[in-house]
């Protein structure tokens, strides 16, 4: 029994890392309707609800962390520069 729940709680972290990704690049284009950002690679991503997005603008360097949900991409942090 103990190696069931050994091996099932390892598979779910294991299955929770995959999960998350990074990526890196250009902001090319904002929505501000429905908080999403698109990268120069052409990527989409959903911002966290409640974001400023006039902190955003095209063109700005940006790295973000990223859980991928669904057919979504979901940012869980990111950092800016100009």
């Amino acid at each position: 029994m103990k190696r069931i729940l050994i091996g099932a709680a390892a598979v779910l972290m294991l299955s929770g890392a995959a999960m998350a990704a990074e990526a890196e690049g250009q902001i090319k284009s904002i929505d501000a309707e429905k908080l999403t950002i698109t990268l120069n690679d052409g990527k989409s991503y959903k911002l966290p609800g409640e974001f400023d997005v006039t902190a955003l603008k095209e063109g700005m360097d940006i790295i973000l962390a990223y859980d991928k949900v669904g057919d979504d991409n979901l940012i869980t942090d990111m950092e800016l520069s100009q």
